[in-house]
């Protein structure tokens, strides 16, 4: 037994002396100092190229990042880009370029693009628009297809392509004409942002990308304008405290829908204003501390089941939350629902109360109530609430100290990286057991500092978010940190983009958590007798 304890803690201090030094490194220059900008000087006369015009139209809208894979007919488009002094990023494959460029859109608020070759190309990208279209994340996505001359006739790469990403994007459109390319840029970019925020597509013939245009004849659009904030009716916001102040047991939801839309002030205001516990769905983490004194992640079941009255602050009953269906939820609990998009209010649960409404906006109006009300700390609610995070804490101290085997198991793994771990450090998790207990031990203090699989639970996006919240830190927050701690069986989806972060020199650490398998991986018994019975599958069990 105490061999065991001491391998355990040679294990631990080894493992955690390895971070700290990873973490003590310190941010490389930006990287947008590093890219080898194009010549600047336009064609002789008024002529512009199409690359040119795509990458100066993007620029006029705010795009700042592009990743992708370059090749026939978009090369140029890549060069024109640079050359507008926006940061493109090479990666290895069009599916984690689609995954950094969401991640870039939940993080700002504004899209990037991802940037692909015709037919296998945009194929290849169908994964990440899929993940940020169900997630609502704004993202551009620029495919160059074949020429339209030779449309029908068997082209290289012929694909119907706007038909193919129709289903996974709010706008689909092909550029057929350089004069509108402003007019198309300007409309996609418009498109993801406004609510419910998600993907847009752009089609661009290959001619197009290396003809030319006189600058008289294009169609110049303005910037795109910011979306409204529409406010809630004076009639809701009373309602809103009748509900509230009837409820014994009240409890908020945090989503990322808060936390996208950058509202961590006001729903900090409103639940210390009125003493209301509440717990955060997984990428709602660090709207609040995760450590705040009225935090009850820890206490989710009991807080769920027993609520008799539930404020959704951006976020979906869907399958993260049960439904809000018993016997997850109390049958009679009454549900207030703030969001922006129809499609969610009364959606699975007949809401007692829904605002179409923006987020932060409603959440500064009740703030500035002048009521004095305040919900009692001293109720039974929350004294059993506080015994369940006791117990629970309990529990998870008693994980992390298990001394059963000399491995490090997740919990003493993961207590390792917390305890060294800088409290604004942005976390990229994901797999199956490495991403759900990690998400109860990798604490976060801030909003949009978690990146996970997200509501579409997509494998492979880790490396891609990674690089992306680098990327994004190398410019504007270069003391942060990212850390990516993924499942080995995940981190096989989209590990070749390590080189890509070692190449633009992202000073990411990735932390791979090998258990030798999906989930728990398998002992060497169960794996003999699965291999017997369908020898086609053993390859499943070592991923």
């Amino acid at each position: 037994m105490y061999s065991a304890i001491i391998r355990q803690v040679r294990r631990k201090l080894l493992f955690s002396n390895t971070l700290r030094t990873c973490l003590t490194s310190k941010m490389e220059a930006s990287s947008k100092s590093q890219i080898d900008i194009v010549s600047n000087n336009l064609p002789e006369g008024n002529e512009v190229m199409g690359a040119q015009l795509i990458a100066e139209a993007l620029k006029k809208q705010g795009i700042e990042y592009i990743f992708g894979v370059v090749g026939i007919p978009i090369i140029e488009v890549a060069f024109a880009a640079q050359q507008s002094q926006i940061k493109y990023i090479g990666m290895h494959n069009e599916q984690s370029a689609s995954y950094a460029a969401s991640a870039i859109g939940y993080l700002t608020g504004k899209p990037a693009v991802c940037l692909t070759v015709s037919g296998p190309g945009l194929i290849h990208a169908l994964g990440g628009m899929a993940n940020a279209q169900i997630n609502k994340w704004p993202m551009v996505v620029l495919a160059g297809s074949s020429d339209q001359p030779q449309e029908s006739m068997g082209a290289f790469q012929e694909f119907p392509q706007v038909e193919a990403a129709r289903l996974f994007s709010k706008y689909a459109a092909r550029i057929s004409t350089l004069e509108r390319v402003p007019f198309f840029v300007e409309k996609a970019v418009r498109s993801s942002i406004y609510s419910p925020s998600g993907v847009s597509y752009l089609d661009i013939p290959g001619e197009l990308v290396t003809s030319s245009i006189d600058s008289n004849r294009i169609e110049q659009v303005p910037k795109y304008k910011v979306p409204p904030k529409p406010a809630a009716s004076r009639e809701s916001l009373d309602e809103f405290f009748n509900l509230l102040k009837q409820s014994q047991k009240p409890l908020v939801i945090i989503g990322k829908g808060c936390s996208y839309g950058f509202a961590e002030e006001e729903a900090k205001k409103f639940i210390e204003q009125y003493n209301l516990p509440f717990l955060a769905t997984p990428m709602g983490k660090g709207t609040l501390d995760d450590r705040h004194s009225l935090s009850v992640g820890a206490a989710r079941s009991t807080a769920l089941k027993d609520a008799d009255c539930i404020i959704l602050l951006g976020a979906r009953l869907n399958w993260m939350l049960h439904f809000g269906k018993p016997p997850r939820f109390d049958p009679n609990v009454k549900i207030i629902q703030i969001d922006t998009d129809t499609h969610e209010l009364h959606n699975n649960v007949q809401s007692a109360l829904a605002i179409q409404a923006d987020l932060k906006t409603v959440l500064k109006q009740l703030n500035e109530n002048k009521t004095n009300w305040k919900y009692d700390a001293a109720t039974q609610w929350w004294n059993l609430l506080r015994k369940k995070l006791t117990a629970n804490k309990q529990r998870s101290d008693a994980l992390i100290n298990s001394t059963d085997s000399s491995m490090l198991n997740y919990y003493s793994a993961f207590n390792a990286i917390q305890s060294i771990l800088p409290q604004d450090a942005i976390i990229v998790s994901e797999g199956a057991n490495t991403m759900d207990i990690g998400r109860t031990m990798l604490l976060n203090s801030k909003a949009r500092h978690r990146l996970d699989a997200g509501t579409f639970g997509t494998m492979g996006v880790g490396p891609g978010f990674a690089i992306a919240a680098a990327a994004y830190c190398q410019d504007y927050e270069p003391e942060k940190r990212v850390i990516c701690v993924e499942g080995d069986s995940a981190f096989g989806f989209s590990g070749l983009e390590f080189e890509t972060a070692a190449r633009y020199n992202l000073p990411i650490i990735f932390i791979i958590i090998n258990n030798g398998g999906i989930y728990a991986g398998i002992d060497a018994e169960s794996f003999q007798e699965a291999a017997k019975k369908d020898a086609a599958l053993k390859y499943n069990f070592i991923l």
